[in-house]
């Protein structure tokens, strides 16, 4: 997922939990939940990637 793919999901979920809690309708809600969970899974793939690059270390370093 891009960075602009990324803001548009969030924006997308911020609205429909807006809209949500503004009409307490439950299609609102499984849409907010639906957004929620993409969201989520997205920052742990993201966590999950960025844990597994191996950062270079001054040991490391060849010389």
């Amino acid at each position: 997922m891009t960075h602009r793919e990324f803001f548009d999901k969030v924006e997308k979920m911020r609205s429909a939990q807006q809209a949500y809690f503004k009409y307490r309708s439950p299609d609102y809600l499984a849409i907010a939940k639906g957004l929620e969970k993409e969201v989520d899974e997205e920052i742990k793939r993201v966590n999950n990637t960025l844990a597994n690059k191996q950062i270079p270390t001054q040991q490391t370093l060849p010389l």
